[in-house]
């Protein structure tokens, strides 16, 4: 049985190269090198249960991807499906547009992706509801909360009840907008760029998230704390790297020792 269940974290997967990208000829290669490792994914069913004590196959990764990036549908969805794995989206609700799912479309880095959000051009980048549903229709991903507008209220509003104020309305409407298209009370919730107060956390409790998402690095082990679930930043290297990178999270113990070893904490 597993010890430890490692959640790696992807953001692109795009022929443009950059920050958070890796190429779809990367990505796939990590694929494939899980698969003939015997290394199955697991979603947010299997990760509650193991948290909660019940046991879990050896050679279970979750993979994760932040925000919901058009290119995710565009190439990360078909090498999954051919490898028979499954990821866990965290999408900005209010990111997500309508209209018809694209069979081709731009990939632009991003910070170019940044920017047109920033301007109000987020359907060139992001995904729509008619490509979520498909792929949650084909099991490729499933979908959760990364808030509704990834804003980091603590570099808005320097007031610190305001600034509450403000996530709980953020976090409300993520909720909300998941539950109405596609019917989920939504449980987990990745924090935008990996920041949390700790006021933060019985905040989201309060409103359904008890399984809370961070960017510390690290590996997660049975009966842990759900507020603090750590990830492995995903890299542009080799399958082969990334087994040997689960091998050292496969357990909590090699985890803390590469940890403390690489300065993490």
């Amino acid at each position: 049985m597993s010890r430890a269940l490692p959640i790696l974290m992807y953001h692109h997967v795009s022929p443009a190269p950059g920050l958070v990208t890796l190429s779809p000829a990367c990505f796939r290669d990590q694929m494939s090198a899980l698969a003939r490792a015997g290394w199955k994914s697991v979603g947010s069913a299997e990760l509650e249960a193991f948290l909660a004590g019940e046991p879990l196959p050896e050679k279970r990764v979750m993979l994760s991807f932040d925000d919901g990036y058009l290119d995710n549908y565009l190439h990360a969805h078909p090498v999954l499906r051919e490898f028979g794995m499954q990821a866990v989206l965290f999408v900005v609700t209010d990111w997500v547009g309508e209209g018809p799912p694209r069979v081709t479309g731009e990939a632009p880095d991003h910070r170019e992706c940044k920017r047109r959000i920033a301007a109000g051009e987020a359907d060139s980048v992001m995904v729509r509801w008619s490509e979520i549903e498909a792929m949650q229709a084909a099991g490729s991903f499933e979908f959760h909360s990364h808030t509704h507008t990834h804003t980091r209220w603590d570099q808005r509003l320097p007031d610190n009840a305001a600034r509450l104020a403000a996530l709980e309305a953020d976090l409300v409407a993520s909720r909300s907008t998941l539950k109405r298209r596609l019917g989920i009370d939504d449980r987990h919730l990745c924090w935008p760029q990996g920041y949390f107060q700790e006021d933060y956390l019985p905040l989201a409790n309060r409103l359904g998230f008890d399984h809370l998402y961070t960017t510390r690095p690290g590996t997660n082990g049975p009966r842990q704390d759900a507020n603090r679930l750590r990830r492995i930043v995903t890299k542009e290297k080799s399958g082969a790297w990334l087994t040997r990178r689960l091998w050292l999270y496969a357990t909590t113990g090699r985890a803390a020792c590469y940890g403390w070893l690489k300065g993490e904490r």
